[in-house]
């Protein structure tokens, strides 16, 4: 089954850990047919230099390129259009691969034609592999996606491969502050898509001391009451549900500090990992 990758870099997108990115991609148990790079907006040079240098030098990958900045929603967007492949598999560029995600996740777009979304777990870290902190799960067949869905993101956005005809026929990627993806699980799910996600750490997901600060603020809580007010009104949760999501989201959004959010999300949004549950020969 032939398939893309869609990622994206922007102007803070940092070399090293775009290199680490693409070693995992190019050392996957089964690679894609092909890579497309959506430059969004001015990058540094160096980065900018090394696209340049992998499209040359191989002719799978394809590098957009944006004049300006128009944020994740839109470049995804655009970048769906050069994918070749019905198949489309996300991949973020600061993350990391477990070298078989490919190959597991395609075994189920194989054995059924009728999934439009497979996502996994995946594992958190800081810095390196070696120090994972958490991980998050995700539940794993469509009917606990579709529940799980009413108060929170059923997907990691960074592990799910995607069937294209079923993303373009919910309105594709659109720009949403924030939760660009959380916009299209709702519009997917509405629209019919089936869901599926693989319990298994598929990604190592990069996290820094900033991310929970970047969850908090009343920016951050507008665009999550936007998400709930569009559920609200396309009857995918009632008013109840509404309500006591707003009132959950403002307190933790905009009332906690960024080290009582950190706190939060550990405790209670995340499940502690054991070193020996993901091994280092897995990455690659």
């Amino acid at each position: 089954m032939q398939f893309s990758v869609l990622m994206s870099v922007y102007k803070n997108t940092k070399l090293n850990e775009l290199k680490e990115c693409i070693e995992s991609l190019q050392e996957q148990t089964l690679r894609a047919d092909e890579y497309v790079i959506v430059e969004d907006g001015a990058v540094s040079e160096e980065v900018g230099d090394y696209l340049s240098g992998l499209e040359k030098s191989d002719n799978k990958f394809k590098i957009v390129v944006l004049e300006k900045n128009v944020g994740l929603g839109n470049a995804l967007r655009e970048g769906m259009q050069h994918c070749s492949f019905e198949i489309i598999a996300r991949m973020d560029t600061d993350d990391i691969c477990v070298k078989e995600r490919f190959e597991k996740q395609l075994k189920l777009f194989e054995n059924d034609d009728e999934i439009s979304v497979v996502g996994s777990n995946i594992a958190e870290f800081v810095n390196s592999v070696d120090n994972i902190i958490a991980c998050r799960e995700v539940p794993v067949n469509h009917k606990e996606i579709c529940e799980f869905l009413k108060t929170r993101d059923p997907f990691n956005h960074m592990t799910v491969i995607l069937r294209k005809t079923h993303v373009m026929n919910a309105g594709g990627y659109l720009p949403w502050h924030f939760n660009e993806d959380s916009y299209l699980w709702v519009r997917m799910y509405l629209n019919g898509a089936k869901f599926a996600n693989i319990n298994e750490n598929l990604v190592y997901a990069r996290v820094g001391a900033d991310m929970y600060a970047r969850r908090g603020g009343y920016k951050y809580f507008k665009s999550e009451k936007g998400i709930l007010k569009f559920k609200r009104k396309n009857k995918v949760i009632g008013i109840g549900t509404y309500i006591s999501q707003v009132i959950i989201r403002f307190v933790a959004e905009c009332m906690l500090t960024n080290r009582m959010r950190s706190w939060l999300y550990k405790k209670h949004l995340r499940q502690p990992l054991a070193k020996e549950e993901i091994g280092k020969d897995n990455v690659s």
